[in-house]
């Protein structure tokens, strides 16, 4: 196959145009093409007046195609062949069940491959299905009735199912495209093949994790919700088993094998690892807050004239900068057209997260505004000091927002005046669970205020409006990452034999997309294992 970038194609052009560049850009007839493929769709909006879409394509020709690409003399034009993913081996000699706990993009991927080794994996997962998952999710917005074990975090498809759906990653690794193949074969949106900035959307995602689910059951394996992972179980120096929490009762499963898929939030279990021995280490993470806009800003701010043209739906941006003297500072995990969500998930702690629809048609757009903290800033070496910072922050924020898990907010005008908002502007926050406006200062530590306060100017001049004095920081933003690292060999395994620290949870991914491979990557150390059985 050849593959030709960066073709500029105007928003209102058809196959037919993009057919006609790929020819030229071969300096061949139209007719010498088989088919062409997009592979990558961005747009170019930086020249506000001229706004296209830029397109790599793979094209299968007629003649030989190193003669082709030969003969074209252009660099935009070389061989190419999309990644292939081959099983490997399965070279796993013991006859034990693979437990794996979690069941978010880590967990279903990992369990994905072993059960197509035919391994029949046991998932345990502390939430419910993801149907039962969102009655509870909207219990807590709708009456503010928290089910710690059942929430925005907890549950199948994990945190990303409340989310955007958002497939962006910034690891250039092949087995991405294995994970964007197979959320299209289980449902997902074609485009998200070529999208530069792909998206399931919070309303399609639970049907793609249902469908992979129901793979996995029909491959042998089985999947536990509501059941929680509450010890290991350990003898020289290996995993022999796991305790788990159903139902109001305990029971014990044997297993030499234990992939933790657990996530950024599950802190009681991360207690229970490091208690019994699991080797762990601090981990820089980000806080801030989400900051709120009207879409059609963001959309005019991007696009120009050309905002509200029915090709280019809401309007992405992704910033970042290093404010003098200050930390440095950027945007994440944008939802355009989106909604800003409550998303705690221990009693008395306020946190918040973002989500979109696939429409992405709501009438504001958000972004985590962030600020990194290194361990050195978290008060104290012990491993888990990350999550004590974390918990500080989210109370104080459970507080400022009137003790009923409304979230503070403030608007951006009285943020860089350093007063509190006493009543809300043009823009109505999106929070799913209420706000309550103040000062959100008092909740997050100086230094990051100090440096959001700088970036926000800064990021003005990226961005016109970015300051929009009427715009809403609704806070605190402290789970766009784990604080924490398992630490892991180079066969995938804690210093305990048979534990596969994975994912998110245990400081290896940071999104859908990275934490799917980084579960592919443990299920391949699973079927590599050639430990024989080890006796208690």
């Amino acid at each position: 196959m050849i593959r030709i970038k960066e073709l500029k194609l105007p928003l209102d052009s058809d196959e037919n145009e993009l057919l006609r560049l790929s020819a030229k850009a071969l300096r061949c007839s139209a007719d010498e093409f088989r088919s062409i493929r997009v592979i990558k769709k961005a747009v170019d909006s930086r020249n506000k007046n001229n706004v296209f879409f830029v397109c790599n394509v793979l094209a299968d020709v007629k003649s030989d195609e190193q003669s082709i690409v030969k003969k074209s003399h252009n660099s935009k034009v070389e061989l190419f062949d999309l990644p292939k993913y081959e099983m490997p081996e399965n070279r796993r000699k013991s006859n034990l069940r693979p437990v794996i706990a979690g069941f978010g993009p880590a967990g279903f991927f990992a369990g994905l491959i072993l059960a197509r080794a035919g391994l029949k994996p046991l998932v345990v997962e502390r939430g419910a299905d993801v149907d039962t998952r969102t009655g509870h999710v909207n219990n807590f917005w709708n009456n503010k009735v928290l089910n710690t074990e059942s929430n925005v975090q907890f549950g199948e498809g994990g945190a990303g199912t409340f989310s955007d759906g958002k497939l962006t990653t910034g690891i250039k690794d092949p087995l991405c495209f294995k994970v964007i193949s197979e959320l299209v074969a289980h449902g997902a949106p074609e485009e998200i093949l070529y999208s530069a900035t792909p998206h399931i959307g919070t309303d399609r995602l639970p049907d793609v994790v249902k469908k992979i689910r129901e793979e996995i059951i029909s491959l042998g394996g089985e999947i536990l919700f509501n059941t929680k992972l509450t010890e290991i179980i350990v003898a020289n120096n290996a995993i022999q088993g796991v305790t788990l929490f159903s139902n109001n009762k305990s029971f014990d499963i044997e297993t030499d094998t234990l992939l933790l898929c657990i996530g950024h939030s599950a802190r009681d279990t991360v207690n229970m690892l490091y208690e019994k021995g699991v080797e762990m280490m601090q981990k820089p993470f980000s806080v801030g807050a989400r900051i709120e806009h009207p879409r059609e800003l963001i959309d005019k701010a991007q696009y120009g004239n050309f905002a509200g043209h029915p090709k280019l739906g809401a309007a992405v941006y992704k910033m970042a900068c290093h404010p003098p003297h200050g930390r440095g500072a950027y945007t994440f995990c944008m939802c355009p057209g989106g909604t800003v969500v409550s998303a705690a998930s221990e009693k008395e702690m306020c946190v918040v997260n973002g989500m979109s629809k696939y429409a992405r048609d709501g009438e504001n757009s958000n972004s985590a505004l962030l600020v990194g903290i290194e361990p050195e800033n978290f008060g104290s070496t012990h491993p888990l000091a990350g999550i004590d910072l974390q918990r500080k922050i989210e109370h104080k924020a459970f507080l400022a927002g009137g003790g009923d898990y409304s979230c503070p907010c403030q608007l951006v005008g009285d943020f860089l005046n350093n007063r509190p908002t006493k009543s809300l502007l043009s823009v109505k926050p999106s929070c799913t669970g209420g706000v309550t406006p103040g000062d959100i200062s008092l909740t997050l530590p100086e230094k990051i205020t100090e440096t959001m306060r700088a970036a926000i100017l800064k990021m003005d001049r990226m961005l016109n409006g970015f300051a929009f004095s009427e715009a809403v920081l609704t806070a605190p933003e402290t789970r766009s990452s784990s604080p924490v690292r398992i630490i892991r060999n180079d066969y995938f395994q804690s210093n305990i034999s048979g534990i596969y620290p994975c994912g998110e949870g245990a400081g290896y991914a940071g999104g859908i997309v990275s934490a799917a491979v980084d579960g592919i990557k443990c299920a391949h150390a699973v079927l590599g294992d050639e430990r024989i059985d080890i006796a208690p």
